[in-house]
């Protein structure tokens, strides 16, 4: 049986306290699950750094994937995060060269930075959200709200 996969939205990257460790946070498109997903201090700059338009005097390491795979004429489909063994994410980059569809599997925080750069679709399936997902106590634009804010106001050296 294949699981349904959901269209996913990034909401930002934050630090949670009291731990300081950094999470990304996607949200279903139609709906009100929340997908945290804790990520290292590095993908959270890389991905913080995307979102904000940051600019670095030398390619970061998802600038250089996206140049090399940009070079190369592969077309990235889509994100997926599609399991969840033992508290650990998995995600999967669909892509296609010559013609051919590709799969490789990723770390969800390096497949998020890359899609942040190169506007591609985010899912997860279903059975992933029925696992890990939260729905805020707030109301989804007070939360996204928060979160716009924190992006607005974070510094890179707030995630090293």
């Amino acid at each position: 049986m294949v699981n349904p996969m959901i269209k996913m939205s990034l909401v930002g990257v934050r630090v949670e306290l009291p731990s300081n460790q950094p999470i990304v946070l996607l949200q279903e498109e139609e709906g009100a699950r929340f997908l945290p997903i804790w990520i290292g201090a590095f993908e959270a700059t890389a991905i913080a750094f995307a979102l904000q338009g940051v600019e670095t005097a030398r390619p970061m390491t998802h600038d250089l994937f996206k140049n090399v795979l940009e070079d190369l004429e592969v077309n990235v489909e889509q994100i997926l995060i599609n399991d969840l063994v033992d508290g650990t994410f998995y995600a999967e980059i669909t892509y296609f060269q010559n013609g051919d569809k590709h799969v490789m599997s990723a770390r969800p925080s390096d497949a998020i930075a890359l899609a942040v750069r190169m506007e591609i679709p985010i899912f997860a399936e279903e059975k992933v959200l029925d696992e890990a997902s939260i729905v805020m106590e707030t109301s989804e634009e007070e939360e996204i709200e928060r979160f716009r804010d924190f992006l607005d106001h974070v510094e890179p050296q707030d995630f090293l």
